[in-house]
């Protein structure tokens, strides 16, 4: 009989804030839900009752909440969730710190001289600041923001590492309802133009650059080459990373010589960037210096205003612009966070993301569950594979955030944490971006810690958050994710839109969910939203990932649907061949496309191999009889080549449509969005792969 790969204590279970929340709609709806399956029925079942005692479980402050919970409950989209509302997401986030008053501490939650966010830069920056001073910082730089006209609508966005400061200028912006978009500063010029281009900002918040493998990175000279490029930034606020204050007199110069800007929508408020001027240049630290800080006036705001703006990878156009309003985003986070994850006060969460990454968002969102937000800026495996396990133990890190990829990295290398580290506080081991593979469930346990509930969790910029996901008082089966998301009516469907179990198909969400984008932004009749999520299964949200729903009720997520591999008609997920593939230590890391080949379709692999290894024909047989056994003769690929380098998203995701682009010669459209597009030329014209 198979054994699940951990359980929780019943000592766990009894402290785990999901315990809380049941025991809570129990006692105030009189209820009787007995663990998470009936409550994750009633969760969708009575959506409205759920979303509202989500709201008072995790304790929203608003100036308004209002009767209705969940208006038009039927159309999807066109749902409305708390209509009456009117909140703030910055005030919610900074609960935990005043000005003026520390909160008391006798309830369980933060107090303002506990840390908010722990920052390290790789092995050379160490830095914290205390709830409190996160609010005074806050409030110093949205005085600053609204005295350059920044208002409620207004874009502010942002091209910076991941550090205290993205924090900080979101909460800013978020306090006086403007909408925050971030990229990670390893983008290109035309991957930042092809987003904020679109979304037009007044405001650009950026570091003079930043750490990766020991070495310093500027980043003032690509700032000033798109800046020339984007006519409606007004401002720009500098932090300092690499120097502090940062060293602006020749960046300031350049901008001089920029094209004028615009005449602005509306008229700005005295003091700031005279009208056609060039960008005006402000260090961060100038802007704290010149404004008093106290307490912030946070404007109360409805429920579907515009928090953020996240773009989609962008890898077959331009990207989307994706807008999320502030109310969803809260309740999806405090749902994730608490009742998913157990987060809960004074834990200490960490996630390795970029700003470029929704995990950023999510990460963030912590705070409104009093927790520390551990932040990490670098590669993650300099100075050693070990570091993020050394932030883990020096700040009792609670929540391990990651992606399969690094769990496969490390197993690659054969890293083995628990010889090396105590990781006493851990609880939860949560990874994202790609499918976790059973092996990569083992690993974890045999290498990093036991008694550890890990979560994989699969959602995406879409919905700012996960479909499905953790339940701390559950088990963790092997190769699988724990269950379906609260709130989330997620179903899989066959090729005739019908509802299957233990069997593959399209992964989609069949009711509206208070995450849901309010829009794409210039897109006001909604015909490009409609046309991404609602085409194929009209009311129904389809999500274009290949999944299974097992018997456990767990989930499995196969790779995207939209690269699902045909051969003879059989639909095969890509992730079904990388868990077999990548558990030969020759191995790397693949990537496996469908090529058009004599009126059907043959399975290519590409493998990275390890250093020292040939692609022979004795590798190329295990490749293939590792496939057979471990998946099924079908999946078995017909050409297996190798290559130096394979193409990713800079959120670390494999980007098999630009690959699948480039082997049938078409053109890849938006270059930009990858990390390293110059791995896309060896895969151009091989000869192996002519017809």
């Amino acid at each position: 009989m198979i054994e699940p790969l951990w359980e929780p204590s019943d000592e766990r279970i009894a402290v785990a804030r999901l315990t809380a929340f049941i025991d809570h709609v129990n006692t105030e709806l009189d209820l009787a839900i007995d663990g998470y399956p009936a409550l994750y029925d009633w969760s969708i079942s009575e959506r409205g009752d759920f979303w509202g005692a989500v709201w008072d479980f995790g304790g929203v402050i608003a100036e308004i909440r209002g009767e209705v919970t969940l208006a038009d409950g039927d159309k999807m989209p066109g749902a409305r969730f708390f209509p009456d509302a009117r909140l703030n997401f910055a005030e919610n986030l900074l609960r935990n710190a005043s000005a003026l008053e520390p909160p008391s501490a006798s309830d369980g939650s933060a107090r303002a001289d506990d840390d908010a966010p722990v920052f390290w830069g790789e092995d050379t920056i160490r830095r914290r600041l205390s709830h409190g001073e996160l609010y005074d910082r806050v409030s110093r730089l949205a005085q600053a923001l609204e005295a350059m006209g920044v208002g409620p609508g207004d874009r502010v966005a942002a091209f910076l590492p991941n550090m205290p400061e993205a924090i900080i200028g979101m909460l800013a912006a978020a306090s006086l309802g403007a909408t925050w978009s971030s990229c990670s500063p390893d983008f290109g010029v035309e991957g930042v133009v092809d987003r904020f281009e679109q979304i037009e900002p007044s405001v650009l918040m950026c570091a003079d650059g930043y750490r990766f493998k020991g070495k310093k990175v500027d980043s003032l000279d690509r700032v000033a080459r798109f800046l020339g490029r984007l006519l409606t930034i007004r401002h720009v606020v500098v932090a300092g990373y690499l120097s502090e204050p940062p060293e602006l007199a020749d960046f300031r110069k350049r901008l001089a010589l920029l094209p004028n800007r615009p005449e602005p929508e509306r008229a700005t408020p005295s003091g700031t960037a005279p009208s056609g001027a060039a960008p005006q240049v402000h260090a961060l630290d100038d802007l704290y210096e010149a404004h008093p800080g106290g307490d912030i006036e946070f404007a109360q705001l409805p429920f579907d205003h515009p928090l953020y703006i996240l773009f989609s990878s962008g890898t077959t156009g331009k990207p989307k612009c994706i807008v999320h309003g502030a109310g969803g985003t809260l309740l999806k986070h405090l749902n994730e966070h608490q009742l998913m994850c157990d987060v809960r006060p004074g834990d200490r969460v960490f996630y390795f993301t970029t700003c470029g990454w929704m995990m950023w968002n999510w990460l963030a969102s912590g705070l409104a569950s009093g927790a520390t937000l551990l932040l990490y800026d670098g590669n993650p495996m300099y100075p050693s594979p070990e570091v993020l396990f050394d932030l883990a133990d020096a700040e009792n890190m609670t929540l391990f955030g990651t992606s399969a990829k690094f769990i496969d990295a490390l197993d690659n290398l054969e890293v083995d944490v628990r010889s090396t580290h105590d990781l006493w506080s851990l609880r939860t081991l949560t990874s994202t971006g790609s499918p976790l593979a059973p092996e990569g469930f083992d690993f974890v346990y045999e290498h990093i810690k036991r008694d550890l509930c890990v979560s994989s969790i699969s959602g995406g910029t879409d919905i700012v958050g996960c479909f499905v996901g953790g339940n701390p008082i559950g088990p963790v089966w092997r190769g699988e994710i724990q269950a379906r998301g609260l709130g989330m009516a997620v179903d899989v469907f066959d090729g005739n839109g019908l509802s299957v179990r233990s069997e593959k198909g399209e992964l989609v969400c069949t009711k509206p969910f208070p995450s849901m984008p309010v829009t794409f932004w210039n897109d006001p009749q909604g015909t490009r939203y409609r046309a991404a999520y609602f085409e194929r299964y009209p009311g129904v949200w389809w999500h274009g990932d290949f999944a299974e729903i097992t018997h456990h009720d767990g989930v499995i997520i196969y790779g995207r649907s939209d690269a699902t591999l045909n051969p003879g008609g059989v639909r095969i997920g890509t992730a079904e061949i990388y868990r077999q593939v990548e558990r030969l230590p020759q191995i790397e890391e693949g990537l496996v496309i469908g090529q058009e080949w004599d009126n059907d379709v043959r399975i290519v692999l590409f493998v990275r191999l390890a250093e020292g290894v040939a692609l022979d024909e004795d590798l190329i047989a295990r490749i293939k009889q590792e496939i057979r056994a471990g998946s099924s003769p079908r999946h078995v690929p017909d050409v297996i080549l190798e290559v130096a380098d394979i193409p990713r998203t800079k959120s670390g995701k494999i980007t098999e449509l630009a690959v699948r682009d480039v082997v049938h010669g078409q053109p890849v459209k938006n270059k930009e969005a990858l990390a390293n597009p110059e791995a896309l030329e060896l895969f151009a014209d091989r000869p192996e792969l002519r017809e």
